[in-house]
């Protein structure tokens, strides 16, 4: 019995390992060095814009995360607007004109948008309904035996 205890939490402490070391591997950065701005606080307005798109290709990380090569294209097309002056609302304006409000991973609270911003408050209401009703039928059939 206590040898089965020492394997189970020996087994449950390496399946923690991995899932900590997975945090710690997907927060690279997939930025090339030829890409990089020479004026660091340009540098650092595209790193702040492309960690908020998303990449077409991978959809649920950033293209300062992706490796893609539509990701590079996007943060050189961000780099290359950044250095002609334009603004940061102007880019992101511009990529979503291109690609819609898909390509930002925290779109803008809009009619278009609603559901998307809507949907989860609504199953969590319907899950804590269920559960609720669940209980309630199970508490019954309790008090009956």
């Amino acid at each position: 019995m206590i040898i089965n205890f020492f394997k189970i939490k020996k087994n449950f402490l390496l399946i923690i390992i991995i899932i900590l070391f997975q945090f710690t591997v997907s927060y690279s950065i997939a930025v090339e060095p030829d890409e990089i701005l020479k004026n660091s606080k340009l540098e650092l307005r595209a790193r702040n814009i492309s960690k908020n798109i998303r990449c077409m290709v991978c959809q649920n990380q950033s293209i300062d995360e992706s490796s893609s090569p539509l990701a590079k294209d996007l943060r050189i097309l961000i780099r290359n607007q950044i250095s002609s002056g334009d603004s940061d609302d102007k880019i992101y304006k511009f990529l979503v004109k291109r690609y819609g409000n898909y390509i930002l991973l925290k779109p803008a609270f809009a009619l278009n948008t609603l559901l998307l911003w809507l949907l989860p408050l609504a199953f969590l209401i319907v899950g804590i309904l269920v559960i609720f009703n669940h209980n309630k039928k199970y508490n019954k059939y309790i008090n009956k035996n």
